[in-house]
């Protein structure tokens, strides 16, 4: 017998009501919302299956067995236990008596009232509720009035039927989707595809229609076959094939068709747009771009000390294209457009320029300058039929722009006479005396100047009947095109597509959409994310908080998570780390340097180091100035105020060194035979004579009680180490080397390699590895933790 048999399938089902769309707008995809009762009876349908169910659930239970009864009792709670918990996911097959259609859903929560079940817009048009529903109701993005639960609003209204069965479905392996229309290329669907059916749908069903919304376009497929069950499957925790095929030969040759011509006019090709790139400083940037589209460039490397000022000039005066630049970093993610960048030119002149001054705040952390050229589009909607637009693309650095500022607006007034020359009072140009009659009679009868802007135009010229002057500002122009142009620009409110903002103009919602724009979307500095900057639990962007703190709402609020400081082990908030760590780092430049053992060979301190940095400095340790292992086979407990008996002690331990050695074959000691013969100072087996050895003492015992001079003892194996690798971390990269960044913020000079001991005292290098046990990249983390460098510490 089975010890754990298949459990029963899940029965159960109801009519109910359904509710108007208006009480259920938050709901999307395939979803539906069930009224509390519902859930109770499916945990019971559950329960009772289980509990009806008769059948020994153990293979070795035996009747007649009293001891079997205690295995068979807590199999059957087991398997209750397990019951009780609804199958996931946990689909329904929802069927419209009226019409008889079905469909498939997944459950969004139980909420809804009693004896009423809610439905999303995409399952009341596949089951024939509502009428005709719009793109945007198909895929669940209708912004209704607020949700209204209470059923008071349409208690009164006869609500139509729907049957609910829970039904569990096997997980779809294999989908076939037509498009309904032609045209459709797979980089306009695949990316989105994927997202779109994880984020709203629980189940598909053979026959529906899936509406994918992208921006102005809207996506419609049919679904046309599923695997392994035809009738409908399940899309949680499966992976899914999927294949698209048009939904006719005629679908498909028009889709082909279509295909070809836009590629024609791809990026990079003769009819289409130039493909953009990265572009240099003093680069000449010759392109086209078709009306209504975008070219990008990226400048990546620039001098940060100096302007840089971007000329964009048409090849033909007549066409239009505007200049649009955001500095790429942390604060700003997106490419500029015209409703969203940092620096742009909406001049009506031809040649538009933006000039951005190295002192600018908006170029902090820049790692890039990001450019973008748009060809103005004069029939909205009509581009595709426009032919490019040639342009040239000046990018110019200079210490100071007022060097080299252009002044279009200057007029004849400015240009000095000559000895025999006159000003026109009409085009006031500089006009030889003799010919000056001659010259104002044919002026003005052909000629006729501004009165406002000070232009000269021919008076039957189009120009001049076309001139125009804004009553607004001082804006004008010479084309119906460019009035057009600056009306729906500077003069016609727009909505922020993030939020509820009501932007005065076309600049102001761009500014909005860089500064304060909840749906802003920057680099967290916390979560590492890219992300708006306003969620919707997140604090007001004028609140105190928020702007004390100079963090974004949403920094603030993913700020407040803790971690533990990698210095001091104490739990911080993310926001306050900074703060944190500069406080270690005020403690490690006024910390005082540690002593170390005067013998060369050690690599241990005199008062020793605590793991956070603490240097436990006391008084003498002992006469000699070493440390307490190397002291120790000179000490002895008798009185020597003269040190006479320790500096006889010394003699016989450097002797003992020099006549026998220590026999080690670490030792490098150069006052040891084994030292000396390791180093290759002496061959193996020679010996030093007693002369000769306190010839070699001598000196040091005459200057035993100076400090300054070290002593020779050896020493053990890992001690030796330490000290060697201490050496060597105190004599790396004692000058520091420059490194130069691409971007604004990111120049240093004279700065150290991050993570070596370049740049630290001797004394500190063997704390480090005190500390660490020898390990030399801990060593070197510990340094750059806890120890100033040579340059610090000089301050």
């Amino acid at each position: 017998m089975n010890a754990n048999p298949s459990p029963p399938s899940l029965k159960w089902s109801a009519q109910l009501d359904v509710l108007p769309r208006k009480s259920t707008p938050f709901l999307r995809g395939d979803k539906i919302i069930l009224p509390p009762s519902a859930l109770e009876q499916l945990l019971s349908a559950a329960t009772v299956t289980v509990t009806q169910d008769a059948r020994p659930q153990t293979s070795t239970f035996d009747p007649y067995n009293p001891y079997s009864f205690a295995a068979e009792r807590q199999a059957r709670e087991q398997l209750v236990e397990r019951q009780q918990q609804l199958p996931h996911p946990l689909t329904f097959r929802l069927v419209n008596p009226d019409n008889g259609r079905i469909v498939f859903a997944g459950i969004r929560e139980f909420s809804a009232e009693e004896r009423a079940v809610g439905l999303s817009s995409f399952l009341r048009q596949s089951l024939g509720y509502g009428g005709e529903e719009t793109a945007n109701h198909v895929n669940g993005t209708s912004s209704g009035a607020e949700v209204n639960r209470s059923g008071t609003e349409h208690a009164s209204e006869a609500l139509p039927r729907l049957t609910v069965h829970v039904q569990e479905l096997p997980k779809g392996t294999y989908v076939r989707l037509r498009p309904l229309e032609a045209g459709y290329a797979p980089e306009d669907w695949k990316a989105l595809l994927e997202q779109y059916l994880r984020d709203n749908y629980t189940t598909l069903t053979n026959g529906e229609v899936l509406a994918i919304s992208a921006g102005k376009d809207t996506f419609r497929f049919l679904v046309d076959g599923l695997k392994p069950n035809e009738e409908a499957v399940t899309l949680v925790d499966t992976d899914l094939e999927v294949d698209i095929e048009p939904l006719n030969e005629e679908q498909a040759r028009e889709t082909l068709k279509r295909l070809l011509e836009k590629a024609k006019k791809a990026p990079g090709t003769s009819e289409g747009s130039s493909s953009g790139g990265k572009i240099n400083i003093d680069t000449n940037e010759v392109g086209q771009v078709r009306p209504g589209e975008y070219v990008d460039y990226s400048l990546e490397n620039w001098d940060v000390g100096k302007d840089v000022e971007l000329e964009l000039t048409p090849l033909d005066p007549e066409k239009d294209v505007e200049l649009f630049v955001t500095p790429y970093g942390p604060k700003h993610r997106g490419r500029p457009r015209e409703t969203e960048h940092v620096f742009g030119d909406f001049s009506p002149k031809a040649t538009k320029r933006v000039k951005i001054r190295h002192t600018n705040s908006e170029l902090d952390n820049a790692e890039a300058l990001w450019i973008s050229v748009r060809g103005y589009d004069e029939q909205d909607g009509a581009s595709q039929s426009h032919h490019p637009i040639q342009y040239n693309l000046l990018v110019s650095s200079n210490d100071n722009l007022s060097a080299y500022v252009h002044n279009d607006s200057s007029t004849n007034d400015e240009v000095p006479l000559g000895p025999d020359e006159e000003r026109c009072s009409n085009c006031h140009q500089a006009v030889p005396s003799r010919t000056m009659f001659l010259h104002q009679n044919f002026c003005l009868r052909n000629n006729i100047l501004c009165p406002h802007c000070h232009n000269v135009y021919q008076k039957s010229s189009a120009a001049w009947n076309n001139h125009w002057h804004c009553p607004h500002d001082n804006s004008y122009g010479d084309t119906p095109s460019s009035r057009k142009k600056h009306d729906d620009l500077m003069h016609t409110p727009s909505s922020c597509p993030s939020c509820d903002y009501q932007a005065a103009n076309t600049p102001d919602l761009a500014h909005h959409r860089t500064t304060t724009c909840p749906g802003k979307i920057i680099l967290c500095q916390f979560c590492h994310l890219q992300v708006p900057q306003q969620g919707p639990d997140d604090p007001p962007a004028d609140s105190a908080e928020v702007i004390l703190s100079g963090l974004t709402p949403h920094e603030l609020s993913d700020g407040a998570r803790t971690t533990e400081c990698h210095i001091c082990a104490k739990i911080t908030r993310l926001r306050d780390m900074s703060t944190h760590l500069k406080h270690h780092d005020l403690q490690r430049l006024s910390r005082q340097k540690p002593r170390i053992c005067r013998n060369v060979n050690c690599g241990r301190t005199l008062d020793g180091i605590g793991k956070g940095g603490e240097v436990r400095v006391q008084g003498s340790r002992n006469d000699l100035g070493v440390c307490d292992v190397c002291f120790g086979p000179l000490y002895v407990s008798m009185y020597d105020p003269d040190g006479k008996a320790l500096k006889r002690r010394v003699e016989r331990k450097y002797l003992t060194q020099l006549l026998t050695g220590c026999g080690l074959q670490w030792c490098r000691n150069q006052y040891c035979k084994s030292g000396r013969t390791n180093l290759g100072l002496i061959l193996e087996g020679q010996n030093i004579t007693s002369k000769e050895a306190m010839g070699m003492i001598k000196p040091l015992l005459e200057r035993l009680g100076d400090r300054a001079m070290p002593v020779w003892f050896c020493t053990d194996e890992g001690s030796q180490k330490r000290r060697t690798l201490a050496e060597m971390m105190a004599a790396e990269g004692v000058e520091g080397e420059g490194v130069k960044g691409k971007g604004k913020g990111k120049e240093k000079e004279g700065t150290e390699k991050e993570g070596t001991g370049l740049g630290y005292e001797l004394e500190w290098c063997i704390a480090a590895l005190e500390v660490e046990n020898g390990d030399l990249d801990k060593g070197r983390q510990w340094l750059k933790d806890y120890a100033p460098t040579r340059a610090e510490a000089a301050r």
